[in-house]
């Protein structure tokens, strides 16, 4: 299967000003190590870490959570010592996080359990709460320090005073920057808190103290809201957790119920549910009945009816009835814990267009800074500029050079797509499947449990010649009742009767089964045992080729002397399928059929569904090269199964679909895109998204980088100041943003 190898995380904001949380946070939701890194809040120091952990192999995923200055590794035992090593070279110094398994030396990791990643709350609670506070008392002082650059009398007392107003804003405001940004000159590295201690330092001296000041605070600001909102994206799914409750009624040893916290609750044990309440743990219904909204696992919101033998979620609400359910999972390995550490990991790898990003930022930073050198030694003698002037031009260049807005533009809207795909029940294995999704052109679908049931069912019957319709029903319900096979079951199912005495009842392999009612000696089989007992004519022959024409199956039920009727069982295409079908036709995308049911089965079904190109008779190996076949004739190719029968198949294809991933484990390491439920209209929604937040995602990149153009060339040629670039920096930053956060928002129904 195809699989994103890159052990990478999304970059958030871009500066050092989230203040460190007053305690570690004890977990981040997912089985590895995890560390606090002081010195990390930004994406500068993010990039950092990852191209640091980059090179080395063993490392499956990677978890920032910038508020908190968190960092989650999952890795190999032996690629621990390495990672930290790195980490530890490139200037941080990772410690474990407190209460984590990398405290406790638990390589082999930890689930999620009840008591679920709370460090956004850490943060939110006192990195944000205290952190806005200061940099709100920075912006004061910095308006103060305007204040008495406009107002006071142009004396040196009060210029002493107004340059140390500025100087406090810009401590509260740029401390930590200052730190990180001397600590990467010192290692000979360009980094965005380099620029702008340079920056901020640089108009200090020449006299534009109060501007030095209000370009920090602001910045400092735009930096924490910036890395809030990034947060916000991260966590979206996380929330999901909080729907299951703490404490889930279990029944004791004695019978006895009691209230248990759901960690303490084992596997087998049995829970009562009441209607209104959350189902708190993954489980089989043993007792009663009930309708479940299952929209945390599958997005649908329309209520699934329950019985004894059904699987129920944890987090999913049971609506009508009470039900007793026998525990079949633990707190921290439920399906939507599962799901939510699948996004976890997927929003750890980086898509192509953010890969793109961060070598043009690599190269966009050092460029600007080579400009703005040129700019401060070059205009003097060039244009005539006094060295002040040309020296603060470079400086406002050198703000310019920060490219937060670019940087961030990516991230934010990948997270936020693949969170919304998630809570729409479209679990998206990374940010490349995201962006590749919209291109493809061609999908090989396949029939059973796809694009029909997968369950049989009676879709027609009649009494033969002049036998007793009635009478003929009520032999044939009692006479499948007998047996186990699928088709018998879909009969049995389908006719409703009083039950009768089924005498010498036996199988007859291949064929159907036998037995006497009230002393009558009856057959129910197929088409060979009616043949080999002659009981075949003209005209049965002509009925029973046209329901095997539209794809069904045919029993009859026979004495000894003639045929009393015939019933056709087929497996009826889902109420979804043909709207399915159409929306992907309507955004260019050609569906084909791919089945090992017989051609007339498949060309029947194909024309339900709205599908032009059905081939049946297919075993997995030509499956496989129908997908090669396809990806010549049309380009990327998607490929959606079960993610078992159709494994070489889904490797195959450029973007591989499992249906029905709720339901079944393998499905969710089988493909690259995992559909909760078994709606095959999820299959066009990805691609929707997919185009929406390629759409989204070149939007961020292009206001990005045509803001910093014009600002460019005003600050060389023109009239910018330090105020407008930390102004257009910080706008163009939130822009981005707001824009890519819209992606949580819009869900199509």
């Amino acid at each position: 299967m195809k699989t994103e190898n890159t052990p990478v995380s999304n970059p958030a904001s871009c500066c050092g000003t989230t203040p460190p949380t007053a305690t570690p946070p004890v977990a981040l939701g997912a089985g590895g190590q995890h560390f606090r890194i002081a010195t990390m809040d930004c994406s500068a120091e993010e990039s950092e870490i990852r191209r640091a952990l980059e090179p080395i192999a063993g490392i499956r995923s990677l978890g920032f959570q910038l508020g908190a200055r968190t960092l989650r590794i999952e890795a190999s035992e032996d690629a621990y010592p390495l990672a930290l090593q790195a980490i530890r070279k490139a200037g941080f110094d990772p410690q474990p996080a407190a209460g984590t398994a990398a405290q406790a030396g638990d390589h082999a990791g930890h689930d999620h359990d009840h008591d679920h990643d709370h460090s956004h709350e850490h943060s939110d609670g006192h990195g944000f709460g205290g952190g806005a506070t200061r940099l709100v008392a920075a912006l004061l002082l910095a308006v103060g320090a305007e204040a008495v650059s406009f107002f006071a009398p142009d004396v040196m007392a009060w210029k002493l005073a107004g340059m140390a107003v500025a100087a406090l804003a810009i401590a509260l405001a740029g401390l930590d920057i200052y730190k990180k940004g001397m600590a990467a000159l010192l290692r000979g590295k360009l980094n965005i808190n380099a620029l702008m201690s340079v920056a901020v330092t640089g108009a200090f001296l020449i006299g534009q103290w109060p501007e030095a000041a209000m370009v920090m605070a602001l910045y400092a600001i735009a930096e924490l809201i910036e890395a809030k909102a990034v947060d916000r994206a991260r966590n979206a799914i996380k929330g999901l957790l909080d729907m299951t409750p703490e404490e889930a009624l279990m029944q004791g040893a004695d019978g006895s119920w009691a209230a248990t916290p759901v960690a303490a609750v084992p596997l087998g044990a049995v829970v009562r549910i009441r209607p209104g309440e959350r189902v708190p743990l993954d489980g089989v219904v043993t007792l009663g009945h009930s309708a479940l909204n299952q929209a945390p696992i599958t997005g649908e919101s329309i209520p699934v009816d329950k019985e004894p033998g059904d699987a129920v979620f944890a987090g999913t609400i049971n609506e009508t009835g009470e039900i007793e359910v026998r525990v079949t999972a633990a707190a921290g390995n439920t399906t939507l814990a599962r799901i939510i550490h699948a996004v976890e990991q997927a929003q750890g790898s980086r898509a192509p267009t953010q890969r793109f990003v961060d070598r043009f930022a690599a190269v966009y930073t050092p460029a600007v800074f080579a400009i703005a050198v040129a700019v401060a030694v070059l205009m003097p003698l060039l244009a005539g500029l006094t060295w002040q002037e040309s020296l603060y031009k470079a400086l406002v260049l050198l703000v310019i050079a920060c490219p937060c807005a670019l940087v961030i533009s990516t991230p934010v809207t990948v997270v936020s797509g693949l969170s919304a795909a998630a809570r729409r029940g479209i679990l998206i294995k990374g940010g490349t499947y995201l962006e590749q999704a919209r291109l493809i052109k061609a999908v090989a679908l396949d029939k059973t449990g796809t694009i029909t049931e997968g369950k049989p069912q009676l879709v027609d019957w009649r009494a033969w010649g002049d036998a007793d319709a009635t009478l003929a029903a009520q032999l044939a319900a009692n006479m499948a009742s007998r047996s186990d096979h699928p088709v018998s079951k879909a009969i049995a199912a389908g006719l409703p009767a009083e039950a009768a005495d089924v005498q010498a009842f036996k199988a007859l392999p291949g064929r159907g089964v036998e037995g006497a009612i009230g002393g009558r000696q009856l057959v129910l089989g197929n088409h060979r045992l009616i043949h080999e007992r002659g009981l075949c004519g003209a005209e049965l022959e002509a009925e029973l080729a046209r329901h095997e024409q539209q794809g069904r199956t045919v029993t009859l039920l026979a004495d000894d002397v003639r045929v009393l009727a015939l019933f056709a069982v087929a497996d009826t295409i889902k109420q979804t399928s043909r709207l399915a079908i159409a929306d992907l036709k309507g955004l260019g995308v050609t569906p084909v059929m791919l089945t090992g049911d017989n051609a007339a089965t498949a060309q029947a079904i194909a024309a339900q569904a709205g599908i032009d190109d059905a081939r049946g008779d297919l075993l997995p190996e030509a499956k496989l090269e129908a997908i090669q076949e396809m990806q010549q004739r049309y380009g990327v190719t998607g490929m959606t199964g079960d993610g078992i029968n159709d494994a070489p198949a889904l490797a195959q294809a450029d973007i591989g679909f499992a249906m029905g991933g709720a339901g079944a484990d393998t499905a969710m390491e089988a493909a690259d895109v995992v559909i909760m439920n078994d709606n095959l209209e999820r299959v066009a929604e990805t691609v929707r998204l997919s185009k929406r937040t390629h759409a989204i995602l070149w939007q961020n990149i292009s206001l990005a980088l045509g803001i910093k153009g014009i600002f460019l060339v005003m600050a060389v040629f023109g009239t910018a100041t330090m105020w407008m670039a930390v102004f257009a920096d910080m706008g163009a930053s939130l822009l981005v943003v707001g824009n890519g956060l819209r992606l949580l928002r819009r869900q199509r129904n």
